[in-house]
């Protein structure tokens, strides 16, 4: 048989067969009179074995080491690790599957945000945002887009115990109505900062009015969880040499007295929690 006639029989393309070769896979065949490859029915055999081998999922060097004479894994070891490899595979996909699951019960309520995938835990707090600021009227605050996109970060970036405990944290802030009509009381605040001088004498006293009203709206359950160490390095870590190069990013992605306010409303926190 020629090269095309034995990859038809077997169902294999000619360019898969000189690839076998390659690597040792199947022997090469004799040559006729005229440099043809002639092949036969065992060349046939071991190359059916092989499609049958890669079919299940068996890379080539695994195929290699079954079909070795000696010095090969044996079949049932081979196959024995494939097995437990697609049973890895299979646990991740339904793992994925949960999750975009998650999303698209989101996006039926209308709750499936600009930021996301997110976790599943994540995605229901922001749910929950949505539901306690529904009926809310106007734009939306670029402060409170910016503040999903760091939990976000957080979300795809912290260990899956550090995001829980900060999201428990913040949970009071949306606990009531009077609780969410402060929180976007701070939005509103912090997003007149945006381009205010600081150096301006005059922006003192908004800044001051931003930080005490962020500090009035972040909830004692913020110390508890995080710790007065995690919060107290947001306001003094920042800008001194040295400091925490992920809380450095974080605030210059702030206009200047946004930073600012943030930092005094941590400080005071901080102060209330230690009475």
């Amino acid at each position: 048989m020629r090269i095309g006639e034995i990859a038809g029989i077997v169902g294999v393309t000619t360019r898969a067969i000189r690839h076998y070769h390659h690597l040792g896979l199947l022997p090469e065949p004799e040559r006729r009179a005229n440099g043809y490859r002639e092949y036969g029915l065992r060349h046939a055999v071991v190359l059916a074995r092989i499609r049958r081998l890669t079919e299940l999922g068996l890379g080539l060097a695994e195929v290699r080491d079954v079909l070795a004479d000696d010095a090969g894994r044996e079949l049932a070891e081979v196959l024995a690790d494939l097995d437990a490899d697609l049973a890895r595979q299979e646990a991740a996909i339904r793992e994925r599957r949960e999750r975009l699951r998650v999303l698209l019960d989101g996006a039926e309520h209308g709750v499936l945000t600009a930021e996301g995938p997110v976790s599943p835990e994540l995605g229901e707090f922001f749910a929950e945002v949505t539901r306690s600021t529904a009926g809310r009227e106007g734009p939306e605050s670029a402060m409170a887009a910016k503040d999903r996109e760091l939990l976000a970060l957080i979300d795809t970036t912290a260990p899956a115990e550090d995001r829980d405990r900060l999201l428990a944290a913040m949970r009071p802030a949306l606990s009531t109505p009077e609780a969410v009509e402060r929180a976007h009381e701070v939005y509103r605040l912090l997003d007149e900062l945006a381009d205010i001088d600081l150096a301006d004498p005059r922006t003192e006293a908004a800044v001051d009015e931003a930080a005490r009203a962020l500090a009035d709206a972040l909830p004692d359950s913020l110390l508890e969880e995080v710790g007065a160490d995690s919060v107290r390095a947001v306001a003094d870590g920042v800008g001194r040499g040295g400091g925490d190069r992920f809380l450095e990013a974080l605030f210059d992605d702030f206009a200047p007295a946004q930073a600012e306010a943030v930092r005094r409303g941590m400080r005071l926190l901080v102060e209330r929690g230690a009475r």
